[in-house]
């Protein structure tokens, strides 16, 4: 049976693969049935079981699971063939389907993968079409899987108690949730190695911890660091695609429902009939990124700098009533403002992404997570750039224009003089630039973590209310509906109870979590030479996060569909260009300070223009040469994953020749039987060469007839030979 390895998770949920939430409050009676009916008959087409309950607000579970051990074991078998056709797999599975099965047993994340592309993929690769809230299907809110409760619990029991994970603690989540989601556990777990490393760098002197000396030490590590753990993150990549079955799966690319094609023509490899969008065309449309990024510095990088301009103003420059309280107002105007403009230029973004019309899902995703490394990066490093090159080194220039700002504490100033920016003798705060890192790495921390916890909460009473109201609609034009546990039976009501809360639970993004990671990353990349505590916060913060995601996905999500991946894509790039760029402000900074940490203070007089771009140069090509040595060293170190393909590789070609040559085929020569020569044989061998056109060659090659009658030429002259050397020397 193709589900016997899944564990008792299945029997706990009542053998429940999916749940399907069909909601229809905002949709006619008659329409309603009618897309209804359509939803079964096309899971039926699927030999899919179903089952259906009553819901919360105006709507139904369907429940589904395989119906037929057969199929199932069919469409596992034609996705290991695809995989080992693409070359995700080594081996060719075994020809029968049952056989291939029991080899290699199913985890839930293959079985659940499966039953998704039976409910999910297009009707052309099989699959029923069923896409949550599109065309057809608008009614459809939400395909799940159900939580394995059991296991859920065991998972934050070990976790809470482990200091660090091992690799199998990633093996068992990859084969219950996937790959994809998998993903950046092990991308954090990571880090925290790579933190620990560096969290002992500050560590040895802290008196010292400020002196140009140590920053320049600290620096120097920090940066080959980075460069460290970006290039063992790229061999990670290939170990984990490796041990989990997934390397390439990349190529195994999935067809955008939105693609729009243009023609048609004929594939010259394969002969199929291929949809295509004229790549020129594509790579025109793609051009507009460049406005956008332009449009999105210009409007967020406007918003930053402006709170940035007054919070100096407020802070230290104006001298009157409410001063303690106004320095908030900045925070207050970017906190209002900064997610609303961001929530703007996403959108933008994701039009944008739509009109370039890209044909996989794959393309699709990595062109969108371009474009919101954009906009994370201003809204991450911007406010730390302007202090640490504008603030600093021209603080004393730009200050006596700061009373453009004076409006913002004009209401409660006494009189003009609290108001007016000195125009000369400032002195620019020294600590600014390092508080504003340490808020960045700690205490934005903390508050990101406590909004992850309680925003969801939150999010959820709103979703339920706001369903709530739209059922009050319903009900005002059809009548009340029945309670949604009026008809449960006994055994089943905890159960479908669980079923509806999850329904309501919100769908488990695992590019937030990578997008977390990789900014996290790149405060460390750019700045950490300003605050060398900065990896202990960090690894305290990665520490808890790890396992506060973990609760996360088990309490306040809906189970992921599993998914697989062998790279975390673009953000690869983007960790890379944070590193680059990380030795080049990592060079400006300690430039900067390099007077005993004290800097310009203010006057940009003391700066070189020609000594800071010298700093930055060298330490440019300096990156690249390390860059390259670490590469090609860890390049010639091998790792379990490697040695796993090439054993693999191996058997494939053993197994090849064995079923081709026979088992002992390679072992030793083939020999021939002893003949004996005869007067019938010798006549017999004089009759065969007057039947045919013989040469001096073809004789040549009959002197002798086998490598055993070679071997005993071969040691009659070496014996002939060696007793006439013994008759010279003596």
């Amino acid at each position: 049976m193709a589900h016997h390895a899944t564990g008792n998770a299945l029997h706990a949920n009542f053998d429940v693969d999916y749940v399907i939430s069909y909601r229809f409050a905002d949709t006619s009676k008659p329409e309603a049935r009618a897309g209804f009916e359509k939803l079964v008959q096309a899971l039926a087409r699927q030999e899919l079981a179903i089952e259906v309950r009553n819901g919360d607000h105006h709507s139904l579970l369907v429940l589904v699971k395989s119906g037929s051990d057969k199929r199932l074991n069919n469409e596992v078998y034609r996705s290991r063939v695809k995989d080992w056709l693409y070359g995700v797999r080594a081996a060719q599975p075994d020809s029968e389907t049952q056989e291939s099965i029991t080899a290699k047993p199913l985890t839930q994340s293959e079985r659940y993968r499966t039953i998704y592309h039976m409910i999910a993929a297009p009707l052309e690769d099989g699959g029923a079409g069923i896409t949550p809230k599109v065309g057809e299907w608008k009614n459809v809110e939400s395909i799940f899987p159900l939580h394995d409760q059991g296991f859920n619990k065991k998972w934050l029991r070990e976790w809470s108690t482990k200091t660090f994970l091992q690799p199998e603690d990633l093996d068992e989540i990859r084969d219950r949730l996937g790959e994809k989601a998998n993903t950046p556990r092990d991308s954090t777990d990571l880090e925290l190695t790579d933190q620990r490393l560096r969290s002992t760098l500050p560590l040895p002197n802290l008196t010292l911890l400020f002196s140009c000396s140590l920053r320049l030490s600290v620096s120097h590590l920090n940066s080959l660091w980075c460069i460290i753990f970006v290039e063992y993150w790229k061999r990670q990549e290939v170990d984990l695609g490796i041990r989990w079955n997934v390397k390439g799966v990349s190529a195994i690319e999935e067809k955008r429902r939105d693609f729009k094609h243009e023609k048609e023509v004929k594939d010259p490899i394969t002969g199929e009939t291929v949809q295509i969008f004229p790549a020129e065309k594509r790579l025109a449309r793609q051009a507009l990124q460049i406005p956008f990024a332009i449009l999105a510095s210009l409007a967020l990088g406007t918003l930053i700098a402006t709170c940035f301009g007054i919070e100096i103003f407020l802070s230290e420059v104006y001298n009157g009533p409410l001063k303690s309280v106004l320095v908030f107002l900045p925070t207050g105007i970017l906190t209002i403002f900064v997610p609303t403009l961001t929530t703007l230029l996403s959108g933008v973004a994701t039009k944008l992404n739509d009109y370039e019309n890209w044909d996989t899902t794959e393309s699709y995703q990595s062109s969108m997570t371009q474009k919101i490394f954009i906009l994370n990066f201003i809204t991450s490093y911007l406010p730390i750039f302007l202090t640490a090159f504008v603030y600093v080194p021209f603080g004393s220039l730009i200050v006596p224009y700061l009373d453009i700002f004076s409006l913002t504490a004009r209401p409660f100033a006494e009189n003009e003089k609290q108001l007016a920016a000195p125009k000369m003798g400032f002195e620019i705060n020294p600590a600014r630039l390092r508080k504003q890192v340490i808020y960045f790495t700690v205490t934005a921390q903390i508050v990101n973590f406590m909004l992850e916890t309680i925003v969801p909460y939150f999010k959820k009473q709103g979703f339920n209310k706001y369903q709530e109201m739209k059922s009050e609609r319903a009900t005002k034009k059809g009548g009340s509906p029945p309670s949604a546990v009026a008809n449960d039976l006994p055994e089943e009501a905890e159960f479908l109870a669980r079923v509806r809360n999850e329904a309501t639970l919100d769908v488990y993004d695992v590019t937030t979590d990578l997008r977390e990671m990789v900014v996290q990353f790149g405060y460390l990349a750019l700045f950490s030479v300003v605050w060398p505590l900065t990896p202990v916060s960090f690894l305290i913060n990665n520490w808890i996060e790890l396992r506060a995601d973990a609760a996360k996905i088990c309490l306040e999500m809906q189970r992921p569909i599993p998914q697989r991946a062998d790279s975390i894509g673009p953000w690869l790039d983007s960790l890379s260009f944070l590193t680059w760029l990380g030795s080049v402000s990592t060079a400006a900074l300690v430039y900067l300070f390099s007077n005993d940490g004290i800097g310009p203070d203010g006057t940009p007089a003391t700066i070189k223009g020609w000594g800071l771009l010298l700093a930055i140069f060298f330490s440019e090509h300096v990156y690249l040469v390390v860059r390259m040595a670490v590469r090609t060293a860890i390049s010639k170190i091998d790792s379990p994953g490697m040695q796993t393909e090439r054993a693999e590789r191996f058997m494939v070609r053993k197994k090849y020749l064995q079923e081709n040559l026979g088992a002992d085929a390679l072992e030793s020569p083939p020999g021939h039987a002893e003949e004996r020569i005869t007067r019938a044989s010798l006549e017999e061998e004089a009759r065969q060469s007057s039947l045919n056109t013989t040469g001096p060659q073809d004789h040549f090659w009959l002197r002798q007839r086998s490598w055993e009658e070679s071997a005993k030429v071969g040691a009659s002259l070496i014996e002939t030979m060696a007793q006439r050397e013994d008759k010279k020397q003596q």
